[in-house]
């Protein structure tokens, strides 16, 4: 006995709004049978000692210690700005005074 029935499909497809003809309601009533078919087989699959995941594949971030290191080229780098005050850049004003 199928689980979805053609009521079923036409249900689920006014949910998602989806405006789906009559003639594919047989169509679409098997493949989501067989999706239920292929997750009821999944289903069955022990996972007692399988650790739960976010992915297949573990994704590991390679990192480095942060560090301060000296640079000579900072003078030319601020030299480099069309306006400079001090130790910094000089930029236009872009707010308002309230």
């Amino acid at each position: 006995m199928s689980r979805i029935t053609a009521d079923d499909v036409r249900k689920v497809a006014k949910l998602a709004r989806l405006d789906l003809p009559e003639e594919k309601i047989t169509t679409f009533t098997g493949q989501l049978e067989s999706i239920l078919d292929y997750v009821s087989q999944l289903e069955a699959v022990d996972t007692t000692d399988v650790p739960a995941t976010t992915r297949a594949v573990e994704v590991v971030n390679v990192t480095r210690e942060d560090g301060v290191t000296p640079t000579q080229v900072r003078e030319e780098i601020l030299n480099q700005a069309p306006q400079r005050e001090q130790d910094f850049y000089r930029v236009p004003k872009i707010l308002a005074d309230q």
